[in-house]
C-alpha cells in the first residue's frame, strides 16, 4: 500500500475537527491557547520514523524519535526525544540518568499516562500527564534545530513548531522539566 501525504501545508488546526480524535483536538486547543504557532500536514498513519521521511521533506524539518521507556520494575517512566536517525542504546542512556536498564514501556501505561497509542508518541502527549508520571528526556542534538517536528498525539498529522516554543512555552505550561542527555551517533 502506498503512503498518502496531502502535499498541502496548513497553518494551524484543521478547519473541520469532527473526524479527529479528542486527544488531537485537545492538542490543537492547548497550542492555540498558549499562542504557539505551528504548521501542519495530514497523511496516512506513520508508525515508524522511516515513514516520516516524506513529511520531513515537505515541512523542512527533522521529526524526532519519541520513545516511551520504563525501568525494569515499571515504577519510573520516561519519554525520550532524540534525532530520528540516531540509534538508541539503552545502556548509555541508563547510565546517564542513573537508572537500572531501561526497556520499552507497555501500551497500557502509554495510554494511561499520555493518552496516546503506539506510533503516535509525541512530546505533546505530556499535556495528558498532570501528575508527572513521565520524566521527559531530551537528547541535546534535538534542541540544536530551530524547528521541531512531532505528531499532535495522532500519527495521521505532523506539526512543525519552533523548538523554543516547546521548551519555553509548552513544557512550562504542562509542568514538565526535561533532563538533557547526550547520546552518541553511531560511528
Amino acid at each position: 500500500m502506498d503512503f498518502h501525504l496531502d502535499k498541502t501545508v496548513y497553518s494551524g488546526r484543521p478547519e473541520h475537527l469532527e473526524n479527529r480524535l479528542p486527544v488531537e483536538v485537545r492538542t490543537y486547543e492547548l497550542l492555540d491557547s498558549l499562542q504557539i504557532p505551528y504548521t501542519r500536514v495530514d497523511h496516512d498513519s506513520t508508525a515508524t520514523i522511516d515513514a516520516c521521511e516524506e513529511v520531513e521533506k515537505l515541512l523542512g524539518i527533522h521529526i524526532c524519535k519519541n520513545l516511551f521507556l520504563c525501568n525494569a520494575q515499571k515504577t519510573k517512566f520516561y519519554l525520550l526525544l532524540m534525532p530520528g536517525h540516531k540509534k538508541f542504546k539503552t545502556k548509555l542512556l541508563s547510565k546517564q540518568i542513573n537508572s537500572a536498564r531501561l526497556s520499552f514501556a507497555d501500551d497500557a501505561h502509554m495510554k494511561e499516562y499520555l493518552d496516546i497509542t503506539p506510533g503516535s508518541v509525541s512530546v505533546l502527549g505530556l499535556m495528558n500527564d498532570p501528575e508527572n508520571h513521565v520524566q521527559l528526556l531530551i537528547d541535546t542534538d534535538v534542541i540544536k534545530d530551530e524547528k521541531f517536528g512531532c505528531h499532535p498525539c495522532m500519527n495521521t498529522s505532523s506539526l512543525k513548531i519552533k523548538t523554543a516554543d516547546i521548551l519555553e512555552k509548552f513544557l512550562p505550561a504542562v509542568h514538565h522539566e526535561p533532563i538533557y542527555v547526550e547520546l552518541p551517533w553511531e560511528e
